[in-house]
């Protein structure tokens, strides 16, 4: 679900090498809503409520992506972060507080994939807390009245016709999730 003021969803492109950012953009820009940052300090700068997914390099002169990473889930930004980074992973990355992690060079498809992946997993976090709230909501309709009062009430339909909807959202997202883990798994 996008949270910028456009319908398409929002990705913050982060590289020092304006190249790499201005190919991201290409790639990314005909699927999404797209804002790019030479540098972590304009990252930090272009972050905010509106940013659904940022592709984030690790190595950059003035602020290092790990840096703008702690500083964006400092903020409480309700963003996914994708670390990139051309050298292999180290085991620093364990303590790093991103959601996936692409080894330049990263070609097209990788990238779309890769920022779909995070706005389902997103989308399913959101979907399973509006789905728990509904549910919350019934089971204390049902603590306090019988079922059969509630049946006539067009508010408890209409609530249990939403605890069904978000449930078939919520699996056609698990089936999504599963596909993606499928296809990327370890050997």
């Amino acid at each position: 679900m996008a949270t910028s003021s456009t319908d398409e969803p929002r990705v913050l492109i982060v590289d020092d090498e304006e190249p790499i950012a201005d190919l991201y953009e290409h790639h990314l820009g005909d699927s999404y809503d797209v804002r790019v940052a030479y540098g972590g300090e304009e990252a930090i700068e272009k972050v905010d409520e509106t940013v659904d997914v940022v592709l984030l390099d690790r190595r950059m002169p003035d602020l290092s992506g790990d840096e703008v990473l702690r500083r964006i889930r400092a903020e409480d930004f309700d963003c996914r972060v994708v670390t990139v980074l051309v050298v292999i992973p180290q085991v620093d990355i364990v303590e790093l507080p991103f959601d996936d992690y692409l080894n330049k060079p990263v070609d097209k498809e990788t990238l779309l994939d890769a920022v779909d992946h995070q706005l389902t997993v997103r989308e399913y976090g959101e979907t399973y807390q509006e789905l728990n709230g509904a549910c919350a909501k019934i089971n204390a309709l049902e603590a306090e009245k019988a079922t059969n009062e509630l049946e006539e009430l067009p508010e408890y339909q209409e609530l249990k016709d939403k605890v069904d909807r978000l449930r078939t959202e919520q699996e056609d997202l698990l089936e999504e999730l599963d596909y993606f883990e499928a296809a990327t798994a370890w050997q």
